[in-house]
């Protein structure tokens, strides 16, 4: 039997969604409905269903966030779950799903539309049962990459501001190791110290040149210059290795694909 996960913090679109998938795929077994990204995100690891439908927004942790961190946290040999994203985003997310593998439904949902939903998984589920790939890992990375994309350019840093106990530091960009992200703040790492500036990670990162700093995880933004080497592990996992610092800095499967041999 095909199951399947659906995370939406309005229960009275998940009650909907669930009823209107009972009708249209009747051999399909919800074993799960979660209010909120964490709730799916655990619910998911326990259970390992088949399919999941991801709300995209939604308190604590987004669908696309949930997405990605299941994708840190998976553990085989149970392929990775088909993912459907159910988003009110308007016509630019919808043109970003088209171009990937990675399905979408839009609020309010309608027969038709889950129904197209519906025959696709279940090919994509046929597919996966006679050895095919479906929906693979690499095509939700891309997938993610493709709505992750920052916004536009703001006007470049050249010198960072950052706090130091009462101290203010003046630090050049280029002298910059990497970004990390801490609550409210981003802690901003060099060579001979650390410090800290008032702002997010989301709003850092447009006004980095794209070209020398990369985002490798939620939480980190790193130096493409000061990357020694990227090591991968027997589960496939990559961690950074970074000039001037003891510490190993974990790549994310949504940026891995940047550290893959030329």
């Amino acid at each position: 039997m095909t199951t399947a996960l659906i995370a939406e913090d309005e229960p009275i679109l998940a009650a909907t969604l669930a009823a209107t998938l009972n009708r249209l795929w009747p051999e399909l077994a919800i074993v799960a409905t979660c209010g909120h990204g964490q709730a799916a995100l655990e619910q998911a690891l326990a259970l390992k269903p088949d399919v999941l439908f991801l709300d995209i927004k939604m308190p604590g942790k987004t669908g696309l966030e949930a997405a990605e961190e299941l994708a840190e946290a998976w553990q085989g040999p149970q392929a990775f779950p088909q993912v459907v994203f159910v988003t009110a985003y308007d016509d630019y997310a919808v043109q970003a799903f088209d171009n990937a593998a990675a399905d979408y439904v839009l609020k309010p949902v309608s027969d038709e539309r889950l129904g197209r939903t519906v025959a696709r998984l279940k090919d994509r589920l046929k597919d996966r049962q006679k050895g095919g790939e479906g929906q693979g890992m690499d095509a939700l990375m891309a997938q993610l990459r493709a709505l992750a994309q920052p916004a536009p350019a703001a006007e470049r840093l050249g010198l960072i501001r950052a706090a130091v106990g009462n101290t203010v530091r003046m630090i050049p960009i280029g002298d910059v190791l990497y970004f990390e992200a801490l609550d409210k703040y981003v802690n901003v790492v060099t060579a001979d110290g650390e410090a800290l500036i008032r702002t997010t990670l989301k709003e850092l990162l447009p006004q980095l040149d794209d070209k020398q700093f990369w985002q490798v995880h939620r939480s980190t933004i790193v130096n493409a210059g000061s990357v020694l080497a990227a090591h991968r592990d027997e589960a496939g996992k990559v961690a950074l290795q970074i000039r001037h610092r003891p510490e190993r800095l974990r790549v994310s499967p949504l940026y891995a694909h940047l550290f893959r041999q030329m």
